[in-house]
């Protein structure tokens, strides 16, 4: 098993990308704690592992605000000792066109995708320095590289993103922490299946694979990355999104 005896944080872990990561670190040894803002579902998903032989807790948390991160990685480290693999998952949207988004809008997104991430690494990487080891794996996305109609606040959050990935990776490198970041494209969540057929035909007629991504293709990057086989990785952003844009 690639991640036997490993302890994973994932954030926004209780669905979604998050959720379908912690069922294939599972799969792989490691264990796994589940953070998430939705307390119930997350307790649900979690118990549903246990019952499947996973070494599993729920954690609840808001990523955007510090003392409720601070607790998390706390708890996190009382019940499972150690942290080895962060993946930075938690994210949402609040999509309009620039001349209608909301300032309120601009700074949610900003706070949980991009605020959140520095929260969450910032108070993870003294354990990994003090075991001279560890793999953080932040989310970005596609519209953080080239940017999307509607997603100014989302784009700007991912793009940071980005950004904190390859500093971090120069600052920690040297305490024998990896830090690499996935660019997920379009993924079929839940989210997509709320869009209309014809708007995911036209979608999917961009992409050079001509298919929508799986959940499981995000999971399996993260894998990789949190993995001994990527340890000379670091800095990166891979891309996984079909080919959209090249």
């Amino acid at each position: 098993m690639r991640l036997e005896n490993k302890v994973a944080l994932i954030t926004g872990a209780a669905n979604g990308l998050g959720l379908e990561a912690a069922k294939v670190f599972v799969k792989e040894g490691a264990r796994v704690a589940l953070a998430d803002f939705n307390e119930e579902l997350g307790k649900k998903e979690a118990e549903a592992l246990k019952e499947q032989g996973g070494d599993v807790e729920f954690f609840q948390v808001n990523v955007a605000d510090r003392q409720s991160v601070d607790e998390l990685v706390k708890n996190v480290v009382d019940r499972f000792t150690k942290i080895d693999i962060l993946i930075n998952n938690a994210g949402i949207t609040r999509d309009a066109v620039l001349t209608k988004m909301k300032t309120e809008e601009f700074q949610q997104v900003i706070d949980v995708n991009l605020t959140g991430v520095f929260h969450c690494t910032q108070a993870v990487v003294p354990y990994m320095v003090a075991q001279e080891s560890g793999k953080i794996i932040n989310t970005s996305s596609v519209s953080g590289i080239y940017g999307n109609v509607g997603q100014t606040n989302y784009a700007a959050s991912k793009a940071g993103v980005v950004g904190m990935t390859k500093s971090w990776a120069k600052e920690l490198g040297r305490k024998g922490i990896n830090v690499n970041a996935v660019a997920p494209g379009f993924i079929e969540t839940n989210m997509v299946k709320t869009v209309p057929q014809k708007v995911i035909d036209q979608l999917t007629a961009t992409i050079p694979l001509q298919k929508l991504g799986q959940p499981s293709d995000i999971a399996y990057a993260y894998l990789y990355l949190a993995s001994a086989e990527s340890n000379y990785v670091n800095g990166t952003v891979l891309h996984v999104d079909g080919g959209i844009m090249m």
